[in-house]
């Protein structure tokens, strides 16, 4: 039986970015039928598609509306959503969770020789408790490593209070048996150890860390790099299994943080609803925007509507949390008083968590807004108008060009592709341009399109070339194409138009200047074909300057912390000494950077978009 997949997959998968979070699949505009999460949604959601997937998978696929994901900070949390969001919606292809169990947690238990395990259930017996964790495997996880790390006994109270030899756990070194009779000394060493842990698991890790990375480096020295390279494994699985979760962090009350993404006539509202610490669902919402009224105002415009509306009932927050100021906030506040029978407060301006939260929903909304334009019906109509305005009929081909470079080093031209449904990212294409003056962007052009369209009659000639950049790349433009196009007349030549900046390089005032007779087209942002010609010139400048970042890296020898300013040798070493090394510091959250002795909130988020952005 041969099933066949309706949702335009394709476009969707090169809007949706290489990030940990939570993935829901519709059926329809409302229902949801499966939720999943990733480490990386892009790779995950790619392999739903593949041919050689299995009959109960292609069965899902073929049901498939849309898919919305939802970003998170790390996998845990995308763990932690996902169940959350099974339990609210009971998908149709999920395995329900159906004894709706609770999070897991580690303890250490009461008396002379204290003994660690793992707990789920009330807090009703006399322990201290550490937690929670997303899932038992990250407690048996935990228990495992704080074992090799820690020598205290994990046996259950009955068994040690029964024995009278030291176990296999003690021959090995893994408890240090206090089951046995044991001198004063021996049982100080034992609190200690206790105590030591303790420390690691309110928070307090540095000094037990510093333990760690001191004896790694002592047994680098003295040669025992097998020893050493234990020791490194250790340590960055137990950054890995303790790592702060901030679903369960500092914010213990209800709040919904808001964030909006605005492109062109469309505009994208995020909401994180935050409960008791964990977020425990999400959800966007679109509307138009209307540029001829000045009035319009999209946030109070949603907010009055959404938290005023009788479904809410049992819903509203302590806290609404928004990246702009609200207007008219204390008729909104009284409205919803109300409404909720409940006092609500507005905040903007916020730090810690819950900024932490702010930007986290304000990367959802550009994400799904990314996901919203790349959609075929949107495509289709942006590129009907353009050819209207332009008076073109059945454009199938279009790219763009664009220069990068750093003060004149390492310059890197764009093309990019686009066709009617949206980017064609597999005739993309980089160029590296040499042996021109540096910083010359109208020889760098005329080098770009001579070597493009070398022979035209080999390969994909587009209908329509955009040139981002003024008259002086126009021209360069214009030399080119006829030169080249002249010796093959049999070749429609492209349309070429110059999408020149307006006053204040300001979004919405571009000129486009079409090639030869220099007519000048001013669009407004409420215009489909200027929403199309600016995605295209956005995708080539993102295109263009990831490749001069790449080229730049590559031409240096040194590290890509040195790129980083206030990054100096001490950071660097620390960085890399307390994370394990390149690799696991590209992968380490913003949370687990800031960890590290010398780094500040704002110089870990400094580093974390530093090396995402490459």
């Amino acid at each position: 039986m041969k099933t066949e997949i309706s949702f335009d997959y394709k476009n969707f998968l090169k809007t949706v970015p290489n990030r940990p979070g939570s993935y829901r699949m519709y059926g329809d505009e409302e229902t949801v039928i499966y939720v999943g999460k990733a480490k990386d949604l892009k790779k995950r959601l790619s392999s739903y598609f593949l041919k050689e997937n299995n009959f109960k998978t292609k069965t899902l696929v073929s049901h498939i509306h849309h898919i919305e994901f939802t970003i998170t900070f790390s996998e845990a949390e995308a763990l932690i959503l996902e169940n959350n969001l099974i339990k609210k919606y009971q998908p149709h292809y999920n395995i329900l969770l159906r004894d709706d169990k609770s999070y897991p947690y580690l303890v250490l238990s009461k008396g002379k020789h204290p003994g660690l395990y793992s707990y789920r259930g009330k807090k009703k017996i006399d322990y201290e408790y550490f937690g929670p964790y997303p899932d038992s495997s990250a407690v048996k996880e935990s228990l495992r490593l704080l074992q090799n790390l820690f020598p205290i006994r994990q046996c259950k109270d009955s068994v040690y209070a029964h024995r009278s030899r030291p176990c296999l756990m003690a021959q090995i070194g893994k408890c240090l048996a206090p089951c046995v009779p044991m001198n004063d000394s021996a049982n100080a060493h034992y609190q200690d150890q206790v105590n030591l842990l303790r420390m690691f698991l309110k928070g307090q890790r540095q000094e037990v860390l510093q333990v760690i990375t001191d004896r790694m480096e002592k047994c680098s020295s003295n040669l025992e790099f097998e020893e050493a390279a234990k020791l490194r494994d250790q340590l960055l699985a137990l950054r890995r299994v303790q790592e702060s979760q901030s679903v369960s962090g500092d914010l213990m009350f209800d709040i919904d943080v808001i964030a909006q993404e605005i492109a062109s006539e469309l505009c994208c509202t995020h909401i994180l609803f935050i409960r008791k610490g964990r977020i425990i669902g999400t959800r966007s919402y679109f509307s138009s925007i209307n540029y001829d009224d000045e009035d319009n105002n999209p946030l109070n415009a949603f907010i009055s509507q959404f938290y005023l509306s009788d479904t809410r009932a049992g819903m509203y927050p302590k806290e609404i949390i928004t990246a702009t100021e609200v207007t008219d906030k204390e008729s909104l506040i009284k409205a919803i008083k109300k409404v909720a029978q409940r006092d609500v407060v507005f905040l903007t301006n916020v730090r810690t968590e819950r900024a932490k939260y702010l930007k986290l929903a304000e990367e959802n909304a550009k994400a799904s807004l990314l996901a919203k334009l790349a959609d075929k019906s949107t495509a289709k109509r942006r590129i009907d108008d353009f050819e209207k305005i332009f008076k073109l009929s059945d454009i199938q081909h279009m790219e763009c060009y664009d220069i990068s470079h750093t003060q004149g080093e390492l310059t890197v031209a764009s093309c990019v592709s686009f066709n009617r449904d949206g980017p064609d990212s597999q005739n993309y294409r980089r160029f590296n341009i040499e042996g021109i003056t540096p910083g010359d962007d109208f020889a760098a052009m005329h080098q770009v399109l001579t070597r493009r369209f070398k022979d035209p009659s080999k390969g994909i000639v587009p209908d329509v070339i955009f040139i981002d950049g003024g008259k002086g790349q126009l021209k360069q433009a214009e030399e080119v194409i006829l030169e080249i196009f002249n010796q093959y007349p049999q070749i429609k030549r492209p349309k070429i138009l110059a999408v020149a900046k307006g006053e204040g390089r300001k979004e919405g005032l571009e000129t486009l200047i079409s090639a030869y007779d220099r007519e000048e087209f001013h669009l407004s942002l409420s215009d489909p074909a200027l929403q199309l010609v600016l995605h295209i010139r956005d995708e080539s400048h993102r295109f263009a300057i990831t490749g001069h970042r790449n080229r730049r890296l590559k031409a240096r020898t040194h590290s890509v912390l040195e790129n980083i300013d206030g990054i100096g040798p001490k950071r660097r070493q620390a960085l890399l000494k307390h994370l394990g090394g390149m690799q696991e510091l590209k992968n380490a959250s913003v949370d687990e950077i800031k960890k590290v002795p010398g780094i500040s909130n704002e110089m870990a988020q400094l580093i974390y978009d530093e090396l995402h952005s490459l």
